[in-house]
């Protein structure tokens, strides 16, 4: 099972050194990957009373460039998104800002997708928040088809392109999607079309069910639900240390191939700090 490091966007401010020490330090640690969170916009309170989650006051750095700057001061660490919220998004622009990752990182990148939640961004982006389940299908099926062709004519519901295509495109002749969520459909689409799912749910019965409906729609869709990964996460700030390997081996049982570590909201607000974290997690949970 492969480990990464999400990264702390809110908890080492955004100085380019401590971002590029962060980054370094987990490849030196022996992280396999680094996961980032997706937000363009976040919600004014002002007036909107009980607002709910992130906020204009949390730090969230645009994912391409964040991993723009990482490929060039890390040299084998993987840059996974967890998740991109990929129906907010133009998908010829993405599929152009993801290759260019890939190529200027040697093949690194991973791209985790989902629906998002914050109405807020859908608008300000120009984009339709209730149809976002129905778009996120056909938008992966045109970023591969870029990804893989010179040119390329699609007609969609949402997309189209006449006989034009992206250059430089990926290396390896395309890129890993990921689906991130946890509704119906979400495990229908990563057990047909997906490379991979990131659950952030306990690896409990629900779980374990979940995961068994996911692998059995991949053997109706022909495919082989093994070539599927996984990848959940430990969210160290809710999951008491005794707990910790348990929790990683529940899903190691359920057949985790990759694995997320959250330091965050443990109180630590420098580089070193979440190092030290990262450290003692990865030498709890390795033997």
């Amino acid at each position: 099972m492969r480990f990464g490091a999400v990264f702390p966007h809110n908890e080492i401010g955004a100085d380019p050194g401590a971002v590029r020490a962060w980054a370094q330090g987990v490849e030196e640690l022996g992280y396999h990957h680094i996961m980032a969170f997706d937000h363009v916009l976040g919600a004014g309170t002002t007036n909107r009373p009980g607002w709910r989650g992130y906020t204009s006051e949390h730090r969230f750095h645009e994912v391409f460039v964040l991993f723009g700057y990482l490929a060039g001061v890390t040299t084998t660490i993987e840059l996974v998104t967890g998740v991109l919220v990929l129906p907010q998004r133009q998908t010829a622009l993405v599929a152009k800002q993801a290759a260019e990752v890939d190529v200027l990182s040697g093949g690194r990148l991973r791209l985790g997708v989902g629906l998002g939640w914050n109405h807020v961004e859908y608008e300000a982006l120009g984009q339709p928040f209730s149809h976002r389940g129905a778009k996120l299908g056909e938008q992966v099926e045109l970023l591969r088809a870029l990804w893989a062709q010179p040119t390329v004519s699609y007609a969609g519901r949402w997309d189209k392109v006449v006989d034009a295509g992206i250059e430089p495109r990926p290396t390896r002749g395309g890129i890993p999607v990921w689906f991130g969520g946890h509704v119906e459909a979400t495990l229908r689409r990563t057990g047909r079309i997906g490379d991979g799912w990131l659950p952030h749910i306990a690896p409990d019965a629900t779980a374990e069910a979940m995961v068994e409906r996911m692998r059995a729609y991949a053997l109706e869709a022909g495919r082989a639900p093994g070539d599927i990964g996984l990848q959940p996460r430990l969210t160290l700030a809710t999951t008491p240390a005794d707990a910790r390997i348990e929790y990683v081996n529940d899903w190691r049982a359920l057949g985790a191939t990759h694995f997320d570590i959250d330091a965050l909201g443990l109180g630590a607000s420098s580089v070193d700090e979440h190092l030290s974290v990262l450290e003692e997690t990865l030498e709890a949970l390795v033997p």
